[in-house]
Parts: structure tokens; sequence; C-alpha cells
């Protein structure tokens, strides 16, 4: 890019600048009045107290005071619009038009119809006191059956006793949803025996045809026994094969952590594209972090398939800003310190940001925690923002690959195959083992030349190629704990 400042919309009264500037250096028409981090925003346009402030074309916040052309835009002169509650309109816009699209890829098509990107045998604890021993057996079995199935993973957790209600119930739909997910070519469900999450009530959600349940208080070695039941899971699971599949039967998961300034210019609005691609193939996207898009609710509003979508929309954002209100917190308690020295500097900025990764597609289904997707299109998922808590739910539901955006960097993988998108190229070349896929590009190349290259490395990992994190070994799983512990 030529300009060192790049402003989004012609409407905005901001601008991001592309790399650290200096005092006194001028880009579209205005000179900086001091110096100015890579991707934190200047004023391009007098703004006045009170005044909203304008990126993507929407309010970010208002201005706490006078802002002149070419001075540094950010927390000291800008604050949050937001507020708890709110109502909205229905005003529905125009569908994109369906778009074929060539891409396919090589994946396990299950006796349901549903297509997995991976092959595994994974291990669900039933409650925490049993999680080191899921990983022992998954250790064990892992060496012992190596190369017969894509690999065998234990996903350990503390819950499963002590909890009541609501939040016992959804630590057990989580479980059981992921003991249902179509990359696992079988599932052990290892339990102890006295944890108010039963085993018997948990499997009554599964629905995986290669299931094997196995009580540790009940065994007389639960290693060899987990290894042996592990072995049958092994000897079916090994006949399936690859085979070719259309862009159609992915479902992806989209998901940012620890945005930039950078985030809501490259990465995120390619995932956009990358979530249109496969909507408009025919496929599903699955949209979560609520409090993530507080400030830019109506944007996924207007987008509604229909009023009672559009109705469901709005009851999971309300519902989410009580959840905050209740706990004496105000819904505008973001961004986080990561995100505000990467140049963001309100939840509206953060949001808008982070819709982008929907792209255009239309919404055709809301879904509540640890509830499973159900149509095809843009699902929106009721999960919080914490990585990875959220990646958990999106893999819970059903994504078979999660775009994970980042301009900051993590390690964390999830169950599925794991896609670190930089947000810019500084940071994809300072963590090659950790990221997937430069966004960066998109401001050198053009969004058409990295959506082109982000789709083939999408369908080069949905055939078995590994994720960073994969070969990393970093495979995790969070529950959201929402209610008392005994």
């Amino acid at each position: 890019m030529s300009e060192a400042l790049f402003q989004i919309d012609p409407r905005d009264s901001v601008a991001t600048a592309l790399r650290d500037m200096a005092a006194g250096e001028s880009a579209l028409g205005v000179t900086l009045a001091a110096p100015v981090g890579k991707g934190h925003k200047v004023a391009v346009k007098p703004i006045q107290p009170g005044d909203p402030v304008l990126k993507f074309g929407f309010p970010i916040g208002k201005a706490k005071q006078a802002i002149a052309p070419g001075e540094h835009v950010h927390t000291h002169n800008v604050g949050t619009a937001l507020q708890g509650g709110g109502s909205y309109r229905y005003a529905p816009g125009d569908a994109p038009e369906a778009a074929a699209d060539a891409h396919s890829f090589l994946g396990y098509r299950r006796a349901d119809g549903r297509v997995g990107t991976r092959n595994e045998i994974w291990i669900i604890p039933t409650v925490g006191c049993v999680g080191r021993t899921a990983q022992k057996i998954a250790e064990k079995a892992a060496a012992r059956f190596a190369g017969q199935v894509d690999g065998i993973h234990a996903f350990a957790h503390p819950f499963g006793c002590s909890q009541l209600g609501d939040d016992l119930g959804g630590t057990r739909d989580i479980l059981a949803a992921l003991a249902s997910h179509p990359n696992a070519g079988g599932v052990l469900i290892l339990g102890l025996g006295c944890e108010n999450n039963q085993t018997s009530k948990l499997i009554e959600g599964v629905t995986h045809p290669n299931l094997r349940t196995l009580g540790a208080q009940m065994a007389s070695d639960e290693i060899e026994e987990g290894l042996a039941l592990v072995a049958e899971l092994v000897e079916a699971a090994s006949q399936a094969r690859r085979e070719p599949a259309p862009l159609s039967e992915l479902v992806l998961g989209v998901k940012c952590g620890g945005s930039d300034g950078f985030s809501g210019l490259t990465a995120n609005p390619l995932v956009g594209r990358m979530s249109d691609a496969v909507t408009e193939a025919g496929g599903t996207a699955i949209l979560t972090e609520i409090p993530e898009i507080f400030g830019a609710e109506q944007l996924l509003m207007d987008r509604a398939t229909d009023e009672a979508v559009f109705g469901e929309i709005v009851a999971l954002v309300n519902d989410f800003k009580a959840y905050f209100t209740r706990h004496g917190e105000p819904v505008s308690e973001n961004p986080s310190p990561g995100n505000i020295a990467g140049g963001i500097t309100t939840l509206e900025e953060k949001s808008l940001g982070a819709v982008q990764k929907a792209g255009h597609a239309i919404v055709t289904d809301v879904r509540h925690y640890g509830e499973r997707v159900r149509t095809r299109g843009l699902t929106l998922l009721e999960a919080p923002g914490n990585d990875a808590v959220s990646s958990t739910a999106l893999a819970a539901a059903g994504a078979t690959a999660i775009l994970f955006t980042t301009g900051r960097g993590t390690p964390l993988g999830f169950p599925v195959p794991t896609i670190k998108i930089a947000s810019n190229s500084d940071l994809a070349a300072r963590k090659p083992g950790w990221i997937d896929f430069d966004a960066g590009q998109v401001l050198e190349e053009g969004m058409d030349a990295a959506r082109d290259a982000l789709l083939d490395t999408i369908c080069a990992i949905a055939s078995g190629k590994e994720t960073a994190a994969e070969k990393n070994g970093e495979r995790e799983i969070a529950i959201w704990k929402r209610g008392v512990t005994l």
C-alpha cells in the first residue's frame, strides 16, 4: 500500500496506521500531531465533543473532546456509547446470490451423512477426577495404535461433579455433543462412578454409532480395560476412508482471539469471504462470542432469514447483556488490555471488526450453548468471548474446522483443526510455529488473491494436512461454568 494510513469507508472519520508513524508525517491529506503506533487510529476529519467516531462506516464510540485531523484517536479521547439492553428493528436486506465454487476436500462421510475432516478416537471423561486417567489411556493408545487412525486424544476438564441444574446440563450437553462429532471415528466415555454427571445420563444425548463406556471405580485396572475398549474403537474406525466432498459439506466455526488494529482490516474480512464461500455453496458457518457483537448486532439482525430468527437474535443479545448486568458488570467491559495495546479503543470497534468474520451470509438459525447446528447457512451460537470456551462450543456445535484470527498470537488448539490466521505479517513471521496463514498479505496482494490462497489452505487442512496446533499437540477443551458449586 502506498499510503501509511488506511481508511476503510469514505464516511469514516478515522484511518488506521499501517506502520509506526512519526509526528509530522503526512498521509491521506492529514499531518500527524504526535507519533502513532501501527494499528492505531488517526483522525482524518474534525470530530466535535459528543460526535460519533466512525470506522467501517459505523460508530465505534463517542468523542470525549474535540479531535482535530492528524490527532491520535484512542481511549484518551473516545469512549463507548453502549448501554445495557436495547430495542431493535427488523429491516431485512437482500440475500446474497448463491455462487458455485469448485473447491472440494477429502473427508470422512459418516453414516448420518455428515462429513468429518479427521478420523480420530476421542476419550471424553465425565468428570475432572478421571481427566488424567483419560490422558494416560490416550497416550498409551496413541503409541500402540499409531497410523491406524488420524489420532487418539483425551479431552480433560475440571467439571462434572458438584454441579447442579442448568450448570450441570451445560457440561453434559457440551460433552454429549463432542461425543457425537463427525471428526471422531470412535468415542470412549470414561466415568468415575459417583459423579453428578452420570455416564448413563450423558450417553442419552450421544448419537455416535462407535461408542464405548468405562466406569473407573468398577474396573480392576482402568488403564488396561480402557486400552482394550480403544482397540475395539480403532478396529471399527480404521475401516473409514477419505473421499471427495464438496465445499458444501464443510462446517466452519469462526473465531477471533487477541485482536489488534489490523484484525478488522485483514483477517476478519478475509474469514468473512470464507463464510460466504461455504454458505453460498450450501454449507454452514457458525459465529459465536456474543459479547463481541455488542454494538454491531443490528448488522446481523438485518440478515436474519425471517422475523422469527430476528427475534431469536434480539433475545440472545439482550439475554447476554442481562447476564453482564446481573453480575454488576458493564456490557462494554471489553476490549482486553492486549486489544487496547494493539489499537482497538471500544467494544463497538472490536465488534464491528469481529462480525466481519460472518461475511454477508444470511443468519438461518440461533442456537444456545451446548446445542448443535441444524441448518445450513450462518448459525449464531451462544457462548462468551473466551477463546477456549467459545472454540469448544463451536466444535461441540458441529464445526469440523475452526478459523481463528489473531493479531497477538496464541498456541491454543481445540478438538477440531484450528487454523490460526495472523492479521499482520509481523506476527506470522515471528510465530511460524503458531500461525497457519498470513492475512497481512491482504494489504499487499489484495483480498481476492488472499481469498483464493486461504480457501486452498482450508481445503488442504480439511483433507488431512496438520495445523500448527495439531503439530504442537495442542488439544484442549473448556466448559462455561455458570452456576453454583456444591
